[in-house]
Protein backbone atom coordinates (compact mmCIF):
# COMPACT_ATOMS: atom_id res chain seq x y z
CA UNK A 1 0.00 0.00 0.00
CA UNK A 2 0.79 3.94 -0.42
CA UNK A 3 0.88 6.57 2.58
CA UNK A 4 -0.09 9.92 2.32
CA UNK A 5 2.07 12.17 3.41
CA UNK A 6 0.65 15.92 5.03
CA UNK A 7 0.37 18.36 2.66
CA UNK A 8 2.28 22.20 3.29
CA UNK A 9 0.40 24.32 5.55
CA UNK A 10 2.66 27.63 4.52
CA UNK A 11 4.27 28.58 1.03
CA UNK A 12 7.01 26.67 0.31
CA UNK A 13 9.97 29.14 -0.59
CA UNK A 14 11.03 28.72 -4.14
CA UNK A 15 14.27 30.28 -5.77
CA UNK A 16 14.98 33.96 -6.39
CA UNK A 17 16.45 34.40 -9.62
CA UNK A 18 20.10 35.05 -7.53
CA UNK A 19 19.64 32.33 -4.83
CA UNK A 20 22.05 29.12 -5.43
CA UNK A 21 20.72 26.00 -7.80
CA UNK A 22 22.65 22.57 -7.07
CA UNK A 23 22.01 20.20 -10.39
CA UNK A 24 23.47 16.97 -9.78
CA UNK A 25 24.47 14.90 -12.23
CA UNK A 26 24.57 17.86 -14.36
CA UNK A 27 27.35 16.25 -16.81
CA UNK A 28 24.68 13.73 -17.69
CA UNK A 29 21.59 14.04 -20.49
CA UNK A 30 18.71 15.59 -18.48
CA UNK A 31 20.99 17.54 -16.12
CA UNK A 32 22.84 19.18 -18.66
CA UNK A 33 19.80 20.05 -20.48
CA UNK A 34 18.23 21.23 -17.18
CA UNK A 35 21.01 23.72 -16.13
CA UNK A 36 20.91 25.38 -19.56
CA UNK A 37 17.20 25.44 -19.00
CA UNK A 38 17.63 27.21 -15.56
CA UNK A 39 20.43 29.52 -16.93
CA UNK A 40 17.86 30.52 -19.97
CA UNK A 41 15.19 31.59 -17.67
CA UNK A 42 17.76 33.97 -15.57
CA UNK A 43 18.77 32.26 -12.64
CA UNK A 44 22.69 33.74 -11.66
CA UNK A 45 24.00 31.00 -9.29
CA UNK A 46 23.45 28.00 -10.64
CA UNK A 47 26.00 24.96 -9.67
CA UNK A 48 26.78 21.80 -12.09
CA UNK A 49 28.18 18.62 -10.18
CA UNK A 50 29.13 15.49 -12.13
CA UNK A 51 31.53 12.82 -11.15
CA UNK A 52 32.82 12.64 -14.78
CA UNK A 53 35.62 15.19 -15.86
CA UNK A 54 34.19 18.38 -17.09
CA UNK A 55 35.17 16.88 -21.16
CA UNK A 56 32.91 14.08 -20.56
CA UNK A 57 30.27 16.01 -19.79
CA UNK A 58 27.14 15.85 -22.27
CA UNK A 59 26.16 19.52 -22.59
CA UNK A 60 28.16 22.23 -20.38
CA UNK A 61 26.70 25.58 -19.56
CA UNK A 62 30.04 27.63 -18.66
CA UNK A 63 28.17 30.64 -16.64
CA UNK A 64 27.41 27.59 -14.22
CA UNK A 65 29.99 26.55 -11.47
CA UNK A 66 30.83 23.16 -12.78
CA UNK A 67 32.28 21.00 -10.24
CA UNK A 68 33.34 17.25 -10.60
CA UNK A 69 32.83 15.35 -7.48
CA UNK A 70 31.25 11.96 -7.03
CA UNK A 71 28.33 12.19 -4.74
CA UNK A 72 28.22 8.78 -3.81
CA UNK A 73 30.69 10.14 -0.87
CA UNK A 74 28.94 11.91 2.07
CA UNK A 75 31.75 14.76 2.02
CA UNK A 76 31.06 16.06 -1.64
CA UNK A 77 27.45 15.70 -1.42
CA UNK A 78 28.00 18.57 1.62
CA UNK A 79 30.49 20.52 -0.47
CA UNK A 80 28.00 20.30 -3.47
CA UNK A 81 24.99 21.09 -1.29
CA UNK A 82 26.27 24.00 0.74
CA UNK A 83 24.40 27.11 0.43
CA UNK A 84 21.86 25.51 -1.89
CA UNK A 85 18.58 26.86 -2.08
CA UNK A 86 17.06 24.45 -4.32
CA UNK A 87 18.41 20.90 -5.38
CA UNK A 88 17.71 18.48 -8.09
CA UNK A 89 19.11 15.26 -7.95
CA UNK A 90 19.46 13.85 -11.30
CA UNK A 91 22.97 12.01 -10.29
CA UNK A 92 22.89 8.14 -11.38
CA UNK A 93 24.36 5.18 -12.78
CA UNK A 94 21.99 4.42 -15.50
CA UNK A 95 21.62 3.82 -19.31
CA UNK A 96 19.20 1.86 -21.51
CA UNK A 97 17.68 -1.30 -20.91
CA UNK A 98 21.32 -3.37 -22.07
CA UNK A 99 23.01 -1.49 -19.38
CA UNK A 100 20.21 -1.67 -16.62
CA UNK A 101 20.15 -5.30 -17.08
CA UNK A 102 23.77 -5.66 -17.30
CA UNK A 103 24.54 -3.69 -14.17
CA UNK A 104 22.19 -4.04 -11.54
CA UNK A 105 24.95 -4.02 -8.73
CA UNK A 106 25.59 0.01 -10.50
CA UNK A 107 22.61 0.49 -10.61
CA UNK A 108 21.88 0.06 -6.96
CA UNK A 109 24.83 1.93 -5.57
CA UNK A 110 22.80 4.98 -6.85
CA UNK A 111 20.98 4.72 -3.51
CA UNK A 112 24.61 6.21 -1.83
CA UNK A 113 24.04 9.40 -4.01
CA UNK A 114 20.48 10.20 -2.78
CA UNK A 115 21.17 8.64 0.44
CA UNK A 116 23.86 11.45 0.88
CA UNK A 117 22.80 14.20 -0.92
CA UNK A 118 18.91 14.36 0.69
CA UNK A 119 21.00 14.51 3.80
CA UNK A 120 23.60 17.35 2.99
CA UNK A 121 20.78 19.53 1.36
CA UNK A 122 18.81 18.70 4.76
CA UNK A 123 21.83 19.99 7.04
CA UNK A 124 22.23 22.86 4.07
CA UNK A 125 19.04 24.00 4.69
CA UNK A 126 17.37 23.66 0.88
CA UNK A 127 13.75 24.56 0.95
CA UNK A 128 12.58 22.46 -2.50
CA UNK A 129 14.42 18.91 -3.58
CA UNK A 130 13.74 17.02 -6.24
CA UNK A 131 14.36 13.54 -7.38
CA UNK A 132 14.07 11.62 -10.82
CA UNK A 133 12.73 8.65 -9.90
CA UNK A 134 11.38 5.79 -13.03
CA UNK A 135 8.94 4.26 -14.63
CA UNK A 136 11.15 1.17 -14.08
CA UNK A 137 9.95 1.37 -10.15
CA UNK A 138 6.66 0.00 -10.92
CA UNK A 139 5.17 -3.32 -11.05
CA UNK A 140 6.89 -5.38 -13.54
CA UNK A 141 3.47 -7.87 -13.15
CA UNK A 142 1.39 -5.20 -14.66
CA UNK A 143 3.96 -5.17 -17.61
CA UNK A 144 3.60 -8.19 -19.60
CA UNK A 145 1.64 -7.68 -22.46
CA UNK A 146 2.98 -4.92 -25.23
CA UNK A 147 -0.81 -3.50 -25.39
CA UNK A 148 -0.24 -2.59 -21.65
CA UNK A 149 -2.67 -0.48 -19.84
CA UNK A 150 -1.54 3.09 -18.94
CA UNK A 151 0.54 2.94 -15.51
CA UNK A 152 -1.22 4.78 -12.74
CA UNK A 153 0.87 6.31 -9.40
CA UNK A 154 -0.47 3.36 -7.53
CA UNK A 155 0.74 1.05 -9.51
CA UNK A 156 4.02 1.00 -7.63
CA UNK A 157 2.57 -0.89 -4.92
CA UNK A 158 2.54 -4.05 -4.34
CA UNK A 159 6.03 -3.38 -5.01
CA UNK A 160 7.98 -5.20 -7.98
CA UNK A 161 9.71 -3.35 -9.40
CA UNK A 162 12.42 -3.74 -12.47
CA UNK A 163 15.63 -5.61 -10.60
CA UNK A 164 18.38 -3.56 -9.57
CA UNK A 165 17.55 -0.21 -10.96
CA UNK A 166 14.17 -0.15 -9.93
CA UNK A 167 14.48 -1.10 -6.73
CA UNK A 168 17.04 1.31 -6.45
CA UNK A 169 14.45 3.49 -7.19
CA UNK A 170 12.11 2.76 -5.18
CA UNK A 171 13.81 3.20 -1.91
CA UNK A 172 15.27 6.53 -2.65
CA UNK A 173 10.98 7.42 -2.90
CA UNK A 174 10.85 6.30 0.36
CA UNK A 175 13.58 8.56 1.69
CA UNK A 176 12.44 11.48 -0.30
CA UNK A 177 8.44 11.12 1.57
CA UNK A 178 10.42 10.41 5.11
CA UNK A 179 12.75 13.67 5.13
CA UNK A 180 9.06 15.59 4.39
CA UNK A 181 7.31 13.99 6.70
CA UNK A 182 10.12 14.10 9.75
CA UNK A 183 12.20 16.44 8.98
CA UNK A 184 10.17 19.22 7.27
CA UNK A 185 12.43 19.09 3.63
CA UNK A 186 9.98 19.48 0.77
CA UNK A 187 10.96 17.11 -1.66
CA UNK A 188 9.32 16.28 -5.45
CA UNK A 189 9.38 13.04 -7.09
CA UNK A 190 8.85 12.79 -11.06
CA UNK A 191 8.88 9.36 -12.21
CA UNK A 192 10.41 9.99 -15.56
CA UNK A 193 8.90 7.63 -18.86
CA UNK A 194 12.02 7.35 -21.07
CA UNK A 195 13.74 10.79 -21.75
CA UNK A 196 14.82 11.03 -25.02
CA UNK A 197 16.65 14.28 -27.11
CA UNK A 198 19.68 15.88 -28.49
CA UNK A 199 22.68 16.11 -25.87
CA UNK A 200 21.86 12.52 -25.12
CA UNK A 201 23.69 9.22 -25.11
CA UNK A 202 23.62 7.98 -28.71
CA UNK A 203 26.55 5.27 -28.83
CA UNK A 204 28.78 3.15 -26.34
CA UNK A 205 25.60 0.87 -24.78
CA UNK A 206 24.18 3.19 -22.52
CA UNK A 207 21.47 4.89 -25.38
CA UNK A 208 17.90 4.33 -25.40
CA UNK A 209 16.19 3.14 -27.97
CA UNK A 210 15.22 5.86 -29.94
CA UNK A 211 18.91 7.41 -30.23
CA UNK A 212 19.76 3.69 -30.44
CA UNK A 213 17.53 2.97 -33.39
CA UNK A 214 18.21 6.93 -35.17
CA UNK A 215 22.22 5.55 -35.27
CA UNK A 216 21.18 2.25 -36.39
CA UNK A 217 19.37 3.52 -39.15
CA UNK A 218 22.25 6.18 -39.75
CA UNK A 219 25.12 3.66 -39.88
CA UNK A 220 22.88 1.28 -41.81
CA UNK A 221 22.44 4.53 -44.55
CA UNK A 222 26.06 5.31 -44.72
CA UNK A 223 27.71 1.91 -44.88
CA UNK A 224 25.07 0.95 -47.30
CA UNK A 225 24.06 -2.20 -45.50
CA UNK A 226 20.26 -2.44 -45.89
CA UNK A 227 19.61 -3.65 -42.68
CA UNK A 228 19.22 -3.37 -39.42
CA UNK A 229 19.16 -5.57 -35.37
CA UNK A 230 16.50 -5.10 -33.51
CA UNK A 231 16.40 -6.24 -30.00
CA UNK A 232 13.53 -7.98 -28.81
CA UNK A 233 11.13 -9.15 -31.37
CA UNK A 234 10.16 -5.47 -31.93
CA UNK A 235 6.65 -5.66 -30.71
CA UNK A 236 7.73 -4.34 -27.16
CA UNK A 237 6.20 -0.59 -26.76
CA UNK A 238 7.12 2.19 -24.58
CA UNK A 239 6.12 5.86 -24.31
CA UNK A 240 8.84 8.33 -24.81
CA UNK A 241 8.87 11.90 -23.61
CA UNK A 242 11.34 14.61 -25.45
CA UNK A 243 13.85 16.52 -23.39
CA UNK A 244 12.26 20.06 -23.31
CA UNK A 245 8.83 18.84 -21.63
CA UNK A 246 10.37 17.02 -19.06
CA UNK A 247 12.61 19.91 -18.55
CA UNK A 248 9.53 22.17 -18.11
CA UNK A 249 7.81 19.14 -15.88
CA UNK A 250 10.65 18.75 -13.89
CA UNK A 251 10.43 23.07 -13.30
CA UNK A 252 6.29 22.67 -12.66
CA UNK A 253 6.62 19.33 -10.35
CA UNK A 254 9.07 21.23 -8.06
CA UNK A 255 7.19 24.11 -7.67
CA UNK A 256 3.69 23.07 -7.19
CA UNK A 257 3.13 23.17 -3.43
CA UNK A 258 -0.04 20.18 -3.76
CA UNK A 259 2.72 17.41 -4.90
CA UNK A 260 5.26 17.36 -1.73
CA UNK A 261 6.44 14.02 -1.12
CA UNK A 262 4.15 13.02 -4.10
CA UNK A 263 5.63 10.68 -6.47
CA UNK A 264 3.88 11.16 -10.18
CA UNK A 265 4.25 9.91 -14.00
CA UNK A 266 6.40 12.50 -15.66
CA UNK A 267 6.29 11.02 -19.69
CA UNK A 268 3.92 11.00 -22.51
CA UNK A 269 1.14 8.81 -22.78
CA UNK A 270 1.43 8.19 -26.56
CA UNK A 271 2.56 4.61 -26.91
CA UNK A 272 5.00 3.19 -29.57
CA UNK A 273 6.00 -0.13 -30.85
CA UNK A 274 9.69 -0.49 -31.19
CA UNK A 275 9.16 -2.03 -35.04
CA UNK A 276 6.72 1.39 -35.43
CA UNK A 277 9.98 3.30 -33.95
CA UNK A 278 11.99 1.68 -36.25
CA UNK A 279 9.64 3.06 -38.90
CA UNK A 280 9.34 6.79 -38.57
CA UNK A 281 13.51 6.59 -37.77
CA UNK A 282 13.62 4.75 -41.33
CA UNK A 283 11.31 7.94 -42.86
CA UNK A 284 13.23 10.59 -41.37
CA UNK A 285 16.79 8.88 -42.97
CA UNK A 286 14.91 8.21 -46.38
CA UNK A 287 16.01 4.93 -46.55
CA UNK A 288 13.97 1.51 -46.30
CA UNK A 289 16.03 -1.26 -44.19
CA UNK A 290 15.14 -4.95 -44.34
CA UNK A 291 15.06 -5.98 -40.45
CA UNK A 292 16.59 -8.74 -38.28
CA UNK A 293 15.92 -9.61 -34.68
CA UNK A 294 17.74 -10.48 -31.59
CA UNK A 295 15.15 -11.92 -28.90
CA UNK A 296 18.28 -13.07 -26.12
CA UNK A 297 19.26 -9.36 -25.96
CA UNK A 298 17.95 -7.39 -23.30
CA UNK A 299 14.75 -5.89 -24.41
CA UNK A 300 12.96 -5.15 -20.76
CA UNK A 301 9.07 -5.48 -20.01
CA UNK A 302 6.88 -5.71 -23.03
CA UNK A 303 4.91 -2.69 -22.42
CA UNK A 304 4.76 0.55 -20.20
CA UNK A 305 3.00 3.54 -20.44
CA UNK A 306 1.90 7.32 -18.79
CA UNK A 307 -1.40 7.52 -17.49
CA UNK A 308 -1.68 11.16 -17.13
CA UNK A 309 -4.97 11.86 -15.77
CA UNK A 310 -2.66 13.00 -12.28
CA UNK A 311 -0.25 14.94 -14.10
CA UNK A 312 -3.29 16.79 -15.55
CA UNK A 313 -5.70 17.28 -13.04
CA UNK A 314 -3.05 18.84 -10.90
CA UNK A 315 -1.01 20.91 -13.12
CA UNK A 316 -3.43 21.73 -15.97
CA UNK A 317 -0.52 19.93 -18.28
CA UNK A 318 1.31 16.97 -19.66
CA UNK A 319 3.87 16.31 -21.85
CA UNK A 320 2.67 17.18 -25.55
CA UNK A 321 5.92 16.75 -28.44
CA UNK A 322 4.45 13.87 -30.51
CA UNK A 323 7.35 11.33 -31.02
CA UNK A 324 7.66 11.72 -34.53
CA UNK A 325 8.29 16.03 -34.29
CA UNK A 326 10.83 14.57 -31.35
CA UNK A 327 12.84 12.04 -32.87
CA UNK A 328 13.22 14.10 -35.97
CA UNK A 329 14.73 16.67 -34.06
CA UNK A 330 17.20 13.65 -31.86
CA UNK A 331 17.84 11.80 -35.74
CA UNK A 332 19.13 15.17 -36.68
CA UNK A 333 21.41 15.92 -33.97
CA UNK A 334 22.67 12.23 -33.57
CA UNK A 335 22.85 12.71 -37.44
CA UNK A 336 25.49 15.24 -37.26
CA UNK A 337 27.86 14.02 -34.25
CA UNK A 338 27.95 10.49 -35.92
CA UNK A 339 29.61 12.07 -39.22
CA UNK A 340 31.69 15.04 -36.81
CA UNK A 341 32.67 12.05 -35.50
CA UNK A 342 33.87 9.86 -38.60
CA UNK A 343 35.48 13.07 -39.72
CA UNK A 344 37.68 12.84 -36.65
CA UNK A 345 36.16 16.64 -35.22
CA UNK A 346 36.88 16.29 -31.31
CA UNK A 347 34.31 18.87 -30.42
CA UNK A 348 31.11 17.47 -31.42
CA UNK A 349 28.41 18.75 -30.00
Amino acid sequence: MEYSFPKAKEPIPSAKKDDLILVAGAGGFIGGNLVAYFKDKGFTRIRAVDKKPLGEWYRVTREADNLCLDLSDEDNCDKAAENAFEVYCLAADMGGMGFIERHRVDCLRSVLINTHLIQASWRAGAKRYFYSSSACAYNTELQKDPHVRALKESDAYPAMAERGYGWEKLISEMFCQEYWAERGLATFIARFHNVYGPYGTWIGGREKAPAAISRKVIEAKDRNTGTIDIWGDGTQTRSFMYIDDCLEGIDRITHCDELVATPINLGSSELIEINNLVTIAEGIGGVKLKRTYAPSQPKGVAGRNSDNTFIKQVLKWEPSTSFKVGLEKTYRWIEKQYFDRKAGKSNVD
